[in-house]
């Protein structure tokens, strides 16, 4: 006798979120990036998924890159490429310090989004929202062990934080509609890589997996 998947306690838990111990993370939807987020079209899509999750009280944390202007606080390690996969040389020199300094009014997240005082903000210095900062010490006080993530790039800092945050066993969900990045990297990512760390759902379907935990709770 074969079981309905559909029916298993393991795939009913996997279409439920918490609100209570829910986050969503923002990674990196600033000034700086702001032509790569356009080009995605997920600026609309990620301004629905904030307003949505205050609306169910999830709290909402900005990932947001923030480095010394002189870039002593920047990352070492030699790569071949620059991002956009140029290989680096005498025409293409590797940078020693970032475009923009901390405090620069391109580090700021998109004004669209709705930054507000009471959510988190995670100043970060390397890909990982959990590298050096204090995202992890803010959620577990909470009592969160879920967290939604979009933004970008998908295959840099999304990357990092969705491998960081599943060893140190949180439940990940990765918002498909709300990635940015190079479109290759991205599909790739949502379609052969994250499915296999966490969850890929959509903007609309977080938002039906946080409903769906409230009324299936108990009276």
């Amino acid at each position: 006798m074969t079981t309905d998947p559909d029916t298993t306690e393991p795939a009913r838990a996997a279409e439920h979120l918490h609100p209570a111990r829910t986050a969503l993370v923002v990674f990196d939807l600033l000034e700086c990036y702001r032509e790569a987020a356009e080009r995605a079209g997920v600026i609309p899509t990620v301004r629905r998924l904030v307003q949505g999750c205050r609306d169910r009280g999830v709290p909402v944390a900005w990932a947001r890159a923030d480095h010394r202007a002189d870039g002593l606080d920047f990352a070492r390690t030699l790569t071949d490429t620059d991002p956009r996969h140029r290989p680096w040389g005498p025409a293409n020199p590797r940078p020693s310090a970032p475009p923009y300094g901390s405090g620069s009014p391109m580090y700021a997240v998109l004004a669209e989004l709705g930054q507000r005082a009471e959510d988190y903000d995670v100043p970060k210095h390397r890909w990982s929202a959990f590298h050096g900062t204090h995202l992890d010490t803010s959620l577990r006080c909470r009592g969160i062990d879920s967290i939604v993530v979009v933004g970008g790039s998908t295959h840099v800092g999304v990357a990092a934080t969705v491998y960081a945050a599943r060893d140190m066993d949180y439940q990940v969900v990765v918002v498909r509609d709300g990635l940015t990045g190079l479109e290759q990297q991205r599909e790739f990512f949502a379609e052969h890589v994250f499915p296999r760390v966490c969850r890929v759902r959509t903007a609309e379907q977080v938002l039906g997996m946080l409903d769906r935990s409230v009324q299936e709770e108990p009276a």
